[in-house]
């Protein structure tokens, strides 16, 4: 029979192991990632001594790590989401902060300009109101460029954000890898299949910390290591290989990143951006896929469409000098990308057809081998198909407001061929103010309309209004003189196309079109009345161009007709408020998500200092238990000894 003193010993070492555990656990109560331990007792081997058994004391059968791994599962999915949430937050906010500025904003330019429009409107003639409106216009040229600026800004250092979030994703992986080694081998050199729990503790902690960055998937096998997936099944870690993400340029955009997984035999392949969701990398991407750039290109939009209807209207009219006017503001151009890795070398060009028109999405055009296809990159669907002979005129892309051609002279294209073509991203960044001379301001008509004193019937002449096309009739300021031969008919004498015209048919208020301009007669005439069309040489007072080009300030002339300048910003900006409201009110509720399956994680692995001090006492009390044991143990034997003696 195992003697008491055995029993003790035993006892003793029991309660020994269970205070260096419970130590171990107030040591590392705020330890990252550590697991709370406690140790497996059990009673050693009992013997038959044939009375019965009796029981040979107690044993540590190992140490138990504490952890869950269906609510460690909980814990990395929702950090996953919790950072992606907000990450876009955090990056949205400085983006509605900048465009919904009050003062800062596009909005207040906008009004100022039109505002100095109208003064110039009501005194074209004073030099001092043009002064006003040029200095009015370069403001809103340097706040289209600014807020433009500030955006390529954002985009640039979340470039930044991007490599240094791909940098540590690759590091974790290697600590990942490191540590199945290590943990394989521990674990095949314990007889007993004991597990190295602080060892494990650090991997998995080490996966939390990667969940951060990214979207992950992990299996653990039988020897002990771990498998990491990313994306959409892409194997980040094997046991103790690993592979890499890299990013790389676009290959149709060098301003932007993509990334590329870098296998374990060394094969590089590109990732697309919407297979990497989750984590601070994939909140960066869906930021920059969902709101920076609509954001840009929204912004680009507005810039081309006041350049473009302001300046039709404003090389309608003349300047003080007589002058046809000039375009007012540039904008910038549809930008089209040849991919790098296209084996023609053809050239696509990318015009602006109707500004109106313009959408804040990008395009695709593909070359399958025989055809070109046309996707719009938002919603990833097919618009238009073409062969190459019909691409080889331009070819007007309905509901886009662009138009594209293949330029003669290139080598075919080949099966995969592509190009990228963003109609709007340059539009803010290129826009400038092209009269910088208060007298070019073309605020008067080129033509205007006269009555002669001596008709004798009550008829009278419009204003004519030009037709609006550029460029404009050659024959524009022609004169040209309207004589009435009855009532009812008049003679046209001039210069231009259908002139002279004989018997022409008079209906009062009806269109009379000549050389690009449009007026009316309305009233009773005589025969013998005459009026005339000729060239304005009194431009210095005259203001019936710039009234037009005032009351563009309310013309629904952007997406379609159906918003103002003001309008289509107010949208711009509501867009991206409303975005970041969303993602704010998501990231809270995903961030309590998050705190909530911590909690139960933590109920289950943390350390709880009140829980571990009474473990103390108890283990003390064990041992103390243990040692009187012995020491009764060791009265006994004395005892015998003396009754030896």
């Amino acid at each position: 029979m195992a003697s008491v003193y055995n029993i003790g010993v035993s006892a003793l070492k029991v309660a020994q192991a269970g205070i260096s555990v419970t130590s171990h656990n107030i040591a590392n109560a705020n330890t990252p990632g550590y697991s709370r331990q406690e140790i497996i007792q059990g009673t050693q081997l009992s013997q038959n001594m044939g009375q019965g058994y009796f029981g040979a004391g107690a044993d540590v059968l190992g140490v138990k790590r504490l952890y869950n791994d269906f609510l460690g599962a909980q814990v990395n999915t929702a950090q996953t989401s919790a950072s992606n949430l907000s990450t876009q937050y955090d990056l949205s906010v400085q983006v509605s902060n900048l465009l919904g500025d009050a003062n800062g904003g596009l909005s207040v330019t906008l009004q100022d300009f039109f505002g100095a429009v109208n003064t110039v409107a009501n005194s074209p003639e004073s030099l001092a109101a043009r002064q006003t409106m040029i200095g009015s216009a370069q403001s809103l040229n340097n706040r289209m460029q600014t807020l433009d600026g500030r955006l390529t800004e954002i985009r640039d250092g979340l470039n930044g954000q991007i490599v240094n979030s791909v940098s540590l994703i690759n590091s974790y992986a290697k600590q990942i890898a490191s540590l199945n080694d290590t943990i394989v081998k521990a674990q095949a050199q314990s007889a007993t299949g004991q597990l190295p729990n602080d060892l494990l503790d650090q991997r998995d902690y080490l996966l939390t910390q990667l969940s951060m960055e990214i979207g992950v998937t992990s299996y653990k096998q039988v020897d002990g290591s771990m498998d990491v997936f990313i994306g959409t099944g892409q194997t980040l870690v094997t046991g103790t290989h690993v592979s890499l993400l890299q990013p790389v340029a676009s290959s149709t955009d060098i301003s932007t990143l993509d990334l590329a997984f870098v296998s374990t035999a060394g094969s590089v392949s590109r990732i697309p951006a919407n297979a990497l969701q989750g984590g601070n990398l994939g909140g960066y991407l869906n930021f920059r896929d969902t709101v920076l750039d609509p954001a840009r290109n929204s912004l680009g939009r507005i810039a081309i469409g006041i350049a473009d209807t302001f300046n039709a209207l404003h090389q309608q009219g003349i300047d003080l000098k007589g002058g046809l006017g000039g375009a007012f503001f540039s904008a910038g151009t549809p930008q089209v990308s040849a991919a790098t890795t296209n084996t023609g070398n053809s050239v696509v060009t990318a015009t602006i057809s109707d500004s109106g028109a313009l959408t804040t999405d990008d395009y695709l055009l593909q070359f399958d081998g025989t055809a070109y296809t046309l996707f719009n990159r938002t919603t990833n669907t097919a618009i238009q198909s073409f062969t190459p002979a019909a691409l080889a005129t331009p070819q007007v892309i309905a509901g886009t407001g662009i138009t594209l051609q293949l330029a003669a002279g290139g080598v075919a294209d080949v099966s995969g061929d592509a190009y990228v073509i963003r109609p709007t991203v340059a539009g803010a960044r290129d826009f400038g103010l092209l009269v910088t001379d208060p007298s070019k301001i073309a605020a008067a008509s080129p033509v205007r309309s006269n009555a002669t004193i001596s008709n004798l019937g009550n008829a009278t002449i419009a204003q004519p209004t030009l037709a609006g096309t550029l460029p404009l009739d050659a024959n524009l300021q022609q004169p040209v003189t309207i004589t009435f031969t009855s009532a009812t008919t008049f003679d046209v004498t001039g210069t231009g196309a259908g002139l002279p015209a004989v018997g022409v048919a008079y209906t009062p208020g009806g269109n009379i079109s000549y050389n690009g301009w449009t007026t009316q007669i309305t009233g009773t005439p005589v025969a013998g009345d005459t009026f005339s069309v000729v060239p304005n040489t009194n431009a210095t007072t005259d203001g019936t161009n710039i009234l037009k080009l005032a009351q563009l300030q309310t013309a629904n002339s952007l997406i379609n007709g159906t918003t103002s300048y003001q309008g289509a910003y107010g949208q711009l900006v509501s867009q991206v408020g409303t975005q970041t409201r969303e993602l704010e009110v998501t990231s809270k509720a995903q961030t309590s998500i998050l705190a909530q399956v911590t909690k139960s994680q933590q109920s289950v692995s943390g350390v709880n200092l009140d829980e571990e001090a009474a473990n103390l006492l108890k283990y003390q009390q064990a041992y103390q238990a243990a040692a009187k044991a012995m020491a009764i143990a060791q009265t006994m034997f004395d005892s015998l000894l003396q009754l030896g003696g």
